[in-house]
């Protein structure tokens, strides 16, 4: 593995003012702190698997230093996206709305979850403290063991299509099309059995605000 470089990579650096640098230097950041958030990870983590040090990664994410594309392609492969999904809202016009069409939200994976078990977020690039993340999930396997998850804030599940058992705490909900259900996600949560595949439902969690990022 390549050792990472502090400087902007030469095949960027000409064509970028120093204030163009700084500003894709913040948006890279945030995305990445983002993403790495957003599939429960650490920055020992990330910095374990992208061979780079926790303090040069901390730097990276809050803006504090240029790097190389070597070195967010190894970042990219740690959060497991491509290296275009880093830079693909960059430099674009905000608007009040974001529109996510039929079958475009970035696909993203989840620790414990294997082939057969999808999330879709439907909402993104919202900054380093997100309100909610509202997911698109489908379950394919009947035969599939899910794993607990816990995490903060609260979560709001609402049925498609299919049916499921889905264990909270020490209970078992039954959720058929048109149902929903709301916990706190500090209680291990999972989907127990499925009773008719495939089944896709909508997964919205509501964050607290951490005073800071998870280390």
């Amino acid at each position: 593995m390549a050792t990472p470089s502090n400087t902007a990579s030469a095949d960027i650096a000409p064509v970028m003012s120093d204030s163009d640098a700084r500003s894709l230097g913040r948006h890279l950041g945030n995305v990445i702190r983002q993403i790495r958030l957003q599939h429960g990870l650490t920055i020992a983590d990330i910095s374990e698997r992208a061979s780079i040090s926790r303090g040069m990664l901390s730097k990276i994410e809050n803006g504090l230093v240029s790097t190389s594309l070597e070195t967010l392609e190894q970042i990219a492969n740690a959060l497991g996206v491509t290296l275009s999904r880093l830079f693909r809202d960059y430099n674009i016009q905000t608007s009040s709305a974001q529109l996510v069409k039929h079958g475009q939200g970035m696909e993203v994976v989840r620790r414990g979850t294997k082939r057969g078990h999808t999330y879709h977020l439907l909402a993104y690039d919202q900054g380093p403290k997100k309100t909610f993340e509202p997911f698109l999930i489908t379950l394919e396997d009947p035969g599939e063991e899910f794993p607990p998850f816990e995490h903060s804030g609260t979560e709001f599940i609402h049925m498609l299509e299919g049916e499921v058992e889905y264990k909270v705490g020490n209970e078992t909900f039954l959720l058929q099309p048109g149902d929903s259900l709301t916990f706190r996600g500090e209680q291990p949560h999972r989907p127990e059995r499925l009773v008719s595949a495939p089944v896709k439902f909508l997964s919205i969690i509501h964050h607290d605000f951490p005073d800071t990022p998870e280390e």
